[in-house]
């Protein structure tokens, strides 16, 4: 089994495309989205479109809460949040709101955008952009026990395997650094690549 994992599209649908494009000659199975997807300055509803069009697995990103959350002063004061609040519409916004914080699938992939207990944390780093030690990171779990943990936020790729046995993986961003990975499954045996694509 194939799982490619994206996050931080940022309305950068020409990216998505393309990332499209290399996942489906990369023949994956399925492809996880981890939010952070329509904040951004280039098309936000045609990236909406897409990511409808094409079937991925979404959870909402700290950026996605934002547009929900922002209220008129915050939209009059931010020409770029307005523009992106007023491309998406109504509709949208309302499909944002359903997305789940986090997302369990069966029991051996946990999908979340930042933490448990915060979407603009990171997981694998802390505030100074230092890297966590496992047992903050599986503090900040929260007992989850996947054996696989798909988290972004921080927008560093990176895999790295937690004395928990858990394997966490951040696929970087797909709008600013061009990056997703693929988790290849084979019986008990993985391997995860991160695969840069032309940019935008």
């Amino acid at each position: 089994m194939k799982i490619a994992i994206i996050s931080d599209i940022k309305s950068n649908v020409y990216a998505l495309e393309k990332f499209l494009i290399d996942a489906t000659n990369k023949k994956v199975d399925a492809i996880v989205n981890l939010g952070d997807s329509f904040y951004g300055d280039i098309q936000p509803k045609a990236t909406y479109d897409l990511i409808r069009k094409s079937g991925l697995i979404n959870i909402c990103g700290n950026e996605d809460r934002k547009i929900l959350e922002a209220s008129l002063e915050e939209l009059n004061e931010n020409p770029l949040l307005k523009s992106v609040y007023e491309d998406l519409g109504e509709e949208v916004l309302y499909w944002i709101q359903d997305l789940p914080f986090e997302k369990l699938i069966g029991e051996d992939f946990y999908i979340i955008h930042g933490t448990y207990f915060s979407d603009s944390d990171y997981l694998l780093e802390d505030e100074n952009n230092t890297p966590r030690s496992d047992e903050e990171i599986i503090k900040l779990l929260d007992d989850i026990k996947a054996k696989f943990i798909f988290c972004s936020n921080s927008e560093k790729a990176k895999c790295i395997k937690l004395n928990s046995e858990q394997i966490v993986i951040n696929p970087g961003s797909l709008s600013k650094e061009n990056t997703y990975s693929i988790l290849d499954i084979n019986d008990e045996e993985f391997e995860v690549k991160f695969i840069k694509i032309e940019k935008s």
